[in-house]
């Protein structure tokens, strides 16, 4: 179940530093997850100032 970006991004870029994977990166309007590498591990939802990364579940 890989996290998705939803639109409360506002493109700090906290989630694509800590990520583990390094499959955060920045979109047009905020920041975007390949979800075909993510492997789920919720670093990035912890590091968002504003919980923008959710759960795909």
């Amino acid at each position: 179940m890989a996290y998705k970006i939803t639109d409360k991004c506002i493109s700090c870029g906290a989630c694509a530093s800590a990520c583990p994977m390094n499959c955060i990166n920045k979109g047009e309007d905020k920041y975007i997850i390949d979800e075909t590498v993510c492997i789920s591990c919720g670093t990035c939802a912890a590091v968002c100032p504003v919980s923008a990364p959710e759960s795909n579940d």
